[in-house]
């Protein structure tokens, strides 16, 4: 009798986290099987912050081939007309392609180099930073044994807010292929590697008045390979090129 009140309970409890574990419907997924983008991606253009400031549409900075995405970072020694130092390569969704609640799994390999800063990242369609948010599904600096998984707005970078924990830097092989993982939801974002839970950042009712969490608008997916800032440090360029390696790419949208 006391085994199957003991399986009854076990059933009841595995029953209700299952119930209360997400459901997310495939929207679309890359592959990389052609010879060029999808009509999902636009390369992303040179910006003025740390993480843009080399960005590049040069052909030396991407490599689509075997079902496979390159972005790389190079020493500039192509582009005589241009003054930057280093070439990088990066892409993303804007514009084309965001999700609002779901899911976002990447497969990526990351290569070394001193200096080098490979992102999965999503930002908010026409919002400003940092009020709009940022995730930050990976960030791996120069040859460092882990990753960093992040989240972003005027709540933890204006207000500088400590509590929810924002951030998390989880020990891994970055240069074997992992899936980086978030999962966006209304009261909750659920950082994940491998599918191994790393940490979740929640929705505060009682702080919402700050914007504590921006996170309920189409965010879109950016993807890209950036070399030297304050964050990383001056790049080597001995040990460029440094390349992120990108399997596939997959959005989910939450079943209600």
């Amino acid at each position: 009798m006391r085994k199957l009140v003991m399986l009854i309970a076990v059933t009841v409890v595995a029953l209700t986290l299952n119930a209360q574990k997400p459901r997310y419907e495939l929207l679309w997924k890359d592959s990389f099987r052609g010879k060029e983008l999808s009509d999902r991606w636009s390369k992303i253009p040179r910006g003025t912050s740390d993480w843009n400031n080399y960005m590049s549409s040069c052909d030396d900075c991407y490599k689509i081939g075997g079902g496979k995405l390159s972005l790389i970072g190079i020493v500039n020694d192509c582009l005589p007309s241009d003054s930057a130092p280093y070439l990088t390569g990066g892409v993303y969704t804007k514009g084309k392609a965001t999700i609002t609640y779901g899911k976002v799994e990447v497969k990526a390999r990351l290569e070394g180099a001193q200096g080098a800063w490979p992102a999965i990242w999503m930002l908010p369609e026409g919002k400003g930073w940092p009020d709009g948010g940022e995730i930050d599904i990976m960030e791996r600096l120069s040859h460092e044994k882990c990753v960093y998984q992040t989240v972003h707005s005027h709540y933890t970078y204006t207000l500088k807010k400590k509590h929810p924990q924002q951030s998390c830097k989880v020990a891994a092989n970055p240069e074997k292929y992992n899936v980086y993982a978030v999962e966006i939801l209304p009261d909750s974002i659920l950082f994940s590697i491998n599918g191994r839970h790393t940490f979740t950042y929640p929705r505060v009712e009682a702080e919402q008045a700050n914007n504590q969490y921006p996170f309920g608008s189409p965010f879109y997916l950016l993807i890209d390979m950036q070399v030297g800032g304050k964050w990383v440090g001056k790049p080597v360029p001995d040990e460029l090129p440094a390349r992120m390696v990108v399997d596939w790419v997959k959005f989910y949208r939450l079943k209600e």
